[in-house]
């Protein structure tokens, strides 16, 4: 992808990969989940999931899978509503991008 991917859009996609599951989802499922979309790496994905639970953004708790632990991560009330904040900004940046880029030389359609 040649459109470069900051932090807050990586926080927007993991907080709303998480918030898919009530009971939330486990690391590599949501890596595999971001790799779909974005071209990132797990060893770039992992501190975006530090970082958002030590903002309270998600929770972690493990669970044994296999006879292995596996750690989920699920969205807590904080990151519902950072991730609402993040869909708001979204539609209004998407929506302005898109006017210039299809649109005429205005940013109008």
């Amino acid at each position: 992808m040649v459109f470069n991917t900051g932090a807050a859009l990586l926080d927007a996609i993991v907080l709303s990969v998480v918030s898919r599951e009530a009971d939330g989802t486990y690391g590599y499922r949501i890596t595999q989940e971001v790799r779909s979309v974005l071209d990132v790496s797990e060893s770039t994905l992992y501190p975006v999931l530090r970082r958002l639970q030590k903002d309270d953004c998600l929770t972690v708790y493990d669970r044994e899978y296999g006879g292995r632990n596996r750690r989920y991560y699920q969205v807590t009330e904080q990151g519902r509503l950072q991730l609402n904040m993040y869909r708001a900004e979204w539609r209004n940046y998407s929506a302005r991008i898109s006017a210039i880029l299809e649109g005429d030389e205005d940013g109008k359609r």
